[in-house]
């Protein structure tokens, strides 16, 4: 199996939404490598520069285990993160998982990947707004997996790690639910779950 996670990053990108994701993905001994509309270095919503490793005309699906959507400010102000949608395509099409979260969820919608599959966002009425055909298929959930689709609102970054941890085999079974009891929940009990050699 690849070890490359790939996250997208571009101005205005919700900083908090992949945190939980990332680190634990990396503890678990995956490479996350960010990928930009550019190289250009680009600044997150909390202000902080970050310079991406590779430009999204780069990325091969081949090359990656999982492509990572995060929620922007410019996913509903114009076109210029377009092009990752239909990177997202690329991924699907070739069956490589791709994650979306917030506003990332409205530019899946635009792009027509949420037609047929069963997703989740902010609100349902925030991608009706996009003109979508995928309004069935919206479930009121934390975060929703539908084969190589996973998607969440931005309220949920917990939940939506715990769906990729699931998708990639990071967290199974009982660690799974002990993971996101642990980080969701505040559970003490979850952390020997969590920590047991089992």
């Amino acid at each position: 199996m690849n070890r490359t996670v790939h996250l997208a990053v571009y101005d205005t990108y919700a900083d908090w939404e992949t945190g939980h994701t990332t680190a634990h993905l990396t503890q678990h001994g995956f490479a996350v490598k960010t990928v930009g509309p550019t190289t250009e270095t680009v600044t997150t919503m909390g202000g902080l520069r970050i310079q991406p490793d590779l430009a999204l005309a780069d990325i091969r699906p081949g090359d990656s285990a999982l492509l990572i959507l995060t929620g922007a400010h410019l996913w509903d102000t114009g076109d210029d993160l377009a092009p990752f949608a239909r990177k997202a395509r690329e991924f699907l099409d070739a069956g490589v998982p791709v994650a979306a979260i917030c506003g990332a969820t409205a530019g899946l919608a635009r792009e027509g990947l949420l037609d047929d599959r069963e997703h989740t966002s902010a609100v349902s009425f925030y991608l009706d707004a996009t003109g979508y055909k995928g309004g069935e298929h919206y479930r009121d959930a934390d975060a929703v997996t539908d084969g190589d689709l996973i998607t969440a609102g931005p309220t949920e970054p917990v939940a939506f790690a715990r769906e990729v941890f699931a998708r990639l085999g990071v967290y199974e079974g009982e660690k799974l639910d002990a993971w996101y009891r642990l980080f969701h929940d505040s559970d003490p009990a979850a952390f020997e779950i969590l920590n047991s050699g089992s």
